[in-house]
């Protein structure tokens, strides 16, 4: 593989990068051309690389790409998931590059899905390439991209069902993940689910003088903080009845396995900025990002925000609510929960809209499966040390309901590292990872 990339290596950063100028911003609707011409632009690279056919499917919203090689129906099948939309690219002040003009400096490249997903997903079209030319390749292997993974991945799901025979598998191989660093490679064995809420709390029918109404009415904004303050406890837990019904307490073996990731926490302070760290009682700070569920407010606003003063009692006041689950607790049960408490807890004197966005659940997978052995044991090769078992505190919610529908386990050989800044400005992707990444997924289809 080594040889093969170095001998490529001109060819194959001239393709990425053609997917990578492409602004597929799935949830801006200005894009949606741009997403109709990224999507054939993978139709093209998947038939360059020897896909037997490969075509876009149009759906309500963003279009889904689907290539295959048959090589033997009686032989195991891999399908390759990946997404081709793109967060946007945000503060353009705060790039040191134009985020679709990629570029190669200090030992990575620079755009805007560059990791997350176009530059990991583009490595397994690589590696099918080569084997397929090199006559290496003894698996059927089919790819599944999509548009619409940035928002939820609202077309996927019905359109998999309508597909589930076209789509049959042995694994569901996905790079989209992040590893623990790349001096301790890990495989992500599990995920956790979303649901995300617009939370508006309506007061006076129009903004009012504080002087004059100060004191004696209800302030929206005032009490949205007051009602989200109570959302979590002093233990860091989540206060809405009933949400821990279904959340699986891990056993000590368990917790042992996974507290084999290393983790300093000044090193992990120190990459953020921050100088403390918080959380759920009883639990550290890596089980709390991937095996606990959390609730965050993403966002929150409402009256006067000019410069200067202006006082007046807001009208209304808005929070964006998200709530990451654990495996086995389900987003819609969890959704009408939400909804209920957040009403309960409202004081008369407002009225609350909670507007359910998207949800979807976690999953996981077996490490003592045939997959993810062979997993294993091509990132070792490559890495020179066994990868770390992880649970990954991120969503990628389509996945479960994959799983669920073609009845076959996800795979998450994720090769980004937290220094990569996914969904922020200047995205990156080390280009030692990039080439691992390639030599780890070859060897995987050789011990799969």
């Amino acid at each position: 593989m080594k040889k093969y990339i170095e001998k490529n290596k001109y060819r194959i950063f001239e393709e990425l990068f053609s997917l990578l100028r492409i602004p597929s911003v799935s949830s801006d609707p200005s894009h949606k051309d741009d997403m109709r011409r990224c999507a054939e632009r993978w139709v093209v690279l998947l038939m360059e690389a020897g896909a037997d056919d490969a075509a876009v499917y149009y759906t309500d919203l963003h279009p889904i790409v689907f290539g295959k090689k048959i090589i033997d129906p009686s032989l195991p099948t891999v399908l390759v998931y990946g997404h081709y939309d793109v967060q946007p690219e945000g503060d353009l002040s705060l790039w040191k590059s134009k985020p679709y003009e990629p570029e190669i400096r200090d030992g990575a490249i620079y755009a805007r899905g560059a990791n997350d997903d176009k530059g990991q997903t583009f490595m397994h079209v690589k590696v099918f390439e080569y084997m397929l030319r090199e006559g290496l390749l003894h698996h059927n292997v089919k790819f599944i991209f999509e548009g619409e993974e940035e928002i939820g991945s609202t077309s996927l799901v019905q359109w998999v069902k309508n597909h589930r025979k076209m789509l049959s598998c042995d694994v569901i191989l996905v790079s989209d993940t992040t590893m623990i660093s790349d001096k301790v490679p890990s495989i992500n064995c599990g995920m956790r689910g979303i649901v995300y809420f617009d939370v508006t709390v309506k007061g006076p029918d129009k903004d009012l003088h504080s002087g004059h109404y100060g004191g004696g009415v209800f302030n929206p904004v005032n009490t949205l903080c007051q009602m989200i303050a109570s959302l979590v406890d002093s233990d860091g837990r989540i206060t809405v009845k009933g949400f821990y019904d279904d959340v699986v307490n891990l056993s000590r073996s368990d917790r042992k396995m996974l507290a084999g990731a290393p983790f300093d926490a000044k090193e992990y302070m120190d990459s953020i900025g921050v100088e403390a760290l918080t959380g759920e009682k009883g639990y550290t700070t890596l089980e709390r990002e991937g095996i606990r569920p959390c609730l965050d407010v993403n966002g929150i606003w409402g009256g006067f925000i000019g410069e200067g003063s202006k006082t007046i009692i807001p009208s209304e006041a808005h929070a964006k609510i998200s709530m990451r689950l654990v495996p086995d607790q389900d987003c819609d049960r969890i959704a009408r929960l939400f909804i209920k408490h957040i009403n309960a807890i409202a004081p008369k004197g407002v009225k609350v809209d909670v507007k359910y966005l998207e949800g979807g659940n976690g999953f996981l997978i077996p490490i003592s499966s045939k997959a993810y052995k062979a997993a294993s044991r091509a990132m070792s090769e490559v890495y020179g040390i066994d990868p770390v078992p992880s649970r990954g505190g991120g969503s990628i919610t389509v996945l479960a309901d994959m799983q669920k529908i073609l009845k076959a386990d996800p795979l998450l050989m994720g090769f980004g590292l937290e220094r990569d800044f996914i969904h922020s400005p200047n995205e990156s992707f080390l280009l030692d990872q990039f080439y691992k990444g390639m030599e780890s997924i070859a060897l995987f289809y050789k011990y799969f």
